[in-house]
């Protein structure tokens, strides 16, 4: 059997294992894979798709971290989220949704910042800084989290987003989910908590590995609706007040305040993401919810998104009734996040470089957006309601004649291509650093004399010196390269460099000049036909 909803084509570059994965992911987001759906075993759609069960296997074990599907000991992988118009197959509660609506989606993100955002510079700055103190990185981090950064994250969530907390009621972990784990174990197992249908994904696959029995709240274009979290009388509920679905509108004090109250009449937990909250760039940001309810709201915070990716630090406001139980256990758990990285991050707020980096953020953000924006209001006019709430970065377009055809498709895409820009140092340096030209350094060594197996020894010490040292090949002094291979020379930069890299790739699909003018001209030739 050849599952409809896998498409792969293995003459694409794209691998075998992300073509599985994006085909599954798509079915899950647009609700043909609904949530509860067993999917083929590794072994079947391995046989079924006549790939290796190592590429089915790397397929799903992203799509487990990602908490789109679950593999469940003994029983197989199972449909573990659910997206907006996808309700669980266990979940009773009526539905307006037309089921034959259709959701277009449009990533534009590359998984990554622009970095004309931060001074990365800087931030090394302070990352070095620690490295040299050798005395605090030869003992074990506190579990809570460094005491310096937690007195630093006071200071600064309260400045920021009101938040009103001592450095005891923090505890700092390695990103929101690990949070979540150490929450759920304070709260215990087995709980009914109540989420939006647009919440962070992988809160769901933690929610569910602890055995929650999960339900979805409706909303208003102001957030949560109450009437809703009474039908479902949950013990918990997760709320991003900045970011509601198909709604530019925050939810309003009134709202956030009605939210407190039912909570605390019903005895209900209150977990708030604060998703993006600091970058509210047209408006103040709004106090958190946290800021009216101290004793019954859990607040979530990450500088994932505000800062970089790749500083894996979040952390978590506890109220001081669960703050006095996780003083029970927490000598029993390992600091999560990075020491190094801990410590940096309290200098780099300490010092106001963190005010410095989000004003300049939200300065690029409103550009960015306006840029956006003014673009689809030039290529649809009237014709769609623009749907934008800033903090998520997120936009929808609802077309007001309620019919999206492939005319209307064609017309986003042509959009898109006219008004894509591409920044050529980033796309340069991104080539540089993954080490593009070290086939091109070979064979400069094998064209001086070299035997070919040698010379793909010595380019291969060449690339663990420059991984070492954080450049690139080009980047490497020629004393260097001679101390590893007397053969070269001056003229080994011209060799390596990303312009002779690119002219001497000439075959069909590689991005020499000559060749692209000719595949442009096939595809053209293909439009016009077609």
């Amino acid at each position: 059997m050849l599952y409809d909803f896998i498409i792969i084509n293995k003459k694409d570059k794209t691998p075998l294992y992300r073509q599985i994965y994006m085909s599954v992911r798509k079915s899950i987001e647009t609700g043909s894979l609904k949530k509860g759906t067993k999917l083929p075993s590794i072994r079947r759609l391995s046989t079924d798709l006549d790939v290796s069960k190592t590429t089915v296997n790397g397929a799903y074990e992203q799509l487990c971290a990602e908490g789109y599907i679950s593999n469940r000991p003994r029983s197989g992988y199972y449909v573990e989220a659910q997206f907006s118009g996808t309700p669980s197959k266990s979940d009773k509660m009526s539905s307006n949704i037309n089921k034959t609506k259709r959701y277009y989606e449009y990533d534009f993100s590359s998984k990554s910042i622009d970095d004309g955002i931060i001074n990365i510079n800087e931030w090394k700055k302070y990352v070095k800084e620690v490295l040299n103190q050798n005395y605090l990185l030869t003992s074990y981090g506190e579990e809570q989290g460094e005491e310096i950064l937690r007195n630093a994250l006071q200071k600064y969530s309260l400045g920021t987003r009101s938040v009103n907390t001592s450095y005891e009621n923090i505890i700092v972990g390695a990103g929101t989910q690990t949070l979540l784990h150490i929450l759920c174990s304070l709260l215990g197992n087995n709980k009914k908590i109540a989420l939006a249908d647009y919440s962070y994904i992988q809160s769901e696959y933690v929610f569910n590995s602890h055995g929650y029995d999960i339900k979805y709240f409706r909303c208003d274009k102001y957030g949560a609706c109450i009437d809703s979290l009474e039908e479902i009388n949950p013990d918990i509920i997760l709320i991003n007040p900045n970011f509601t679905v198909n709604s530019n509108i925050t939810m309003p004090v009134t709202r956030r305040l009605e939210i407190i109250k039912w909570a605390k009449e019903n005895n209900v937990l209150i977990i708030e993401d604060d998703y993006n909250g600091e970058l509210r760039y047209s408006t103040h940001p709004m106090p958190c919810v946290q800021n009216y309810d101290t004793e019954n709201t859990v607040y979530l915070g990450s500088f994932s998104k505000i800062l970089l990716p790749s500083v894996r630090i979040s952390y978590m406001v506890l109220p001081q009734k669960l703050t006095d139980e996780y003083n029970k256990i927490k000598k029993y758990t390992n600091q999560t996040a990075s020491k190094t990285e801990q410590i940096a991050l309290a200098k780099y707020i300490n010092n106001g470089k963190l005010d410095v980096h989000l004003r300049k953020a939200r300065r690029i953000y409103l550009e960015k957006s306006n840029l956006m924006l003014s673009n689809i209001k030039k290529y649809f006019g009237t014709s769609v309601k623009i749907v934008f709430n800033e903090t998520s970065l997120y936009v929808s377009l609802i077309f007001k004649d309620k019919t999206i055809d492939d005319s209307v498709i064609k017309k986003i895409d042509d959009a898109l291509i006219k008004t894509m820009q591409f920044n050529k140092a980033n796309m340069e340096a991104s080539a540089k650093r993954g080490f593009t030209n070290a086939t091109d350094a070979a064979d400069y060594l094998v064209n001086h004399g070299v035997p070919f197996r040698d010379a793909h020894g010595i380019v291969g010490r060449l690339v663990l010196l420059c991984l070492d040292k954080g450049i690139s090949l080009d980047e490497l002094p020629l004393s260097e390269y001679k101390e590893i291979s007397p053969v070269f020379e001056e003229d080994i930069y011209e060799a390596i460099s990303m312009k002779t890299c690119v002219e001497k790739r000439v075959t069909l699909g590689a991005p020499g000049p000559d060749v692209m003018e000719q595949v442009i001209a096939q595809n053209k030739e293909y439009l016009e036909k077609n």
